[in-house]
């Protein structure tokens, strides 16, 4: 039993570290492979793209040195009963850390769509409580201003008449709210400030000429039209009254900051 033991400890001992050096390798090669293929967008502010670059080639010049200093261990007796100082003590949670990566590999991050939209109240989805009112571009024609562009507008000028019969052209993907009637859409567009975890939808309501059947939730559309007043859920709302919608692919980018 004794020398069973001891053959698992010495074992674990010769495991652990290179699970250890796995585990970082993974992790920068897999910030470096978001980065590559542009899925970094997907995740995080492009503010922060800079950290998670330096980041990951941090990582892998760790896993450099801790390869150097394994290989320096192996010119000592390892049965020896010496206590070995390392900068990078290895331990099982870095097998946590590896299996993350390798799921990280294994799936794609994916854009957030109309269903964790409808998690918010229909209130929230308007912008009015999250959407930073200094973002707003006020000088731009009202025709190349953004749909976040309108939401920032409204935060720090409500009043929907002030709008009335400005043109208008937006994208955005469609969320079918059930506050809202058939003769309508709600167009949105996921608003990232940090990272994923801390995106949230807003959007303005589009008032179709045809039935709302032909665009479906999570359709990407391309919107003309102009600004008009309506009455939903019991309040005045600005509105885009659409001439034309036109079926978009998904953005490479498909958030806003």
């Amino acid at each position: 039993m004794t020398t069973i033991s001891n053959r698992k400890s010495k074992i674990s001992k010769l495991l652990l570290p290179w699970l250890d050096i796995l585990a970082i390798t993974a992790w920068g090669i897999l910030l470096l492979k978001y980065w590559l293929t542009n899925e970094l967008n997907l995740l995080i502010h492009p503010n922060y793209f800079g950290l998670v670059i330096v980041a990951a080639f941090g990582l892998l010049v760790i896993s450099i040195f801790k390869i150097k200093e394994l290989l320096q261990r192996r010119r000592y007796d390892m049965t020896a009963n010496i206590q070995h100082i390392s900068l990078f003590p290895p331990g099982w949670g870095s097998a946590l850390l590896l299996v993350a990566a390798i799921f990280g590999f294994i799936f794609t991050p994916q854009v957030f769509a109309s269903d964790k939209a409808l998690q918010r109240d229909f209130s929230e989805l308007l912008g009015s409580t999250r959407v930073k009112p200094q973002a707003f571009r006020a000088s731009v024609v009202p025709e190349e201003r953004s749909l976040v562009d309108w939401v920032r507008m409204l935060n720090v000028y409500p009043e929907p008449d002030r709008y009335q019969g400005n043109k208008v052209k937006v994208q955005g993907f469609v969320i079918h709210p059930p506050e809202l009637g058939k003769e309508y859409i709600f167009l949105a567009r996921f608003v990232l400030t940090c990272c994923a975890a801390d995106a949230y939808p807003v959007g303005l309501p589009v008032k179709l000429k045809e039935s709302r059947e032909q665009y479906p939730p999570d359709t990407w559309l391309e919107v003309e039209g102009q600004m008009v007043t309506e009455t939903i859920t019991g309040k005045r709302q600005l509105t885009i009254a659409a001439n034309s919608l036109k079926k978009i692919p998904q953005p490479k980018n498909p958030y806003s900051y």
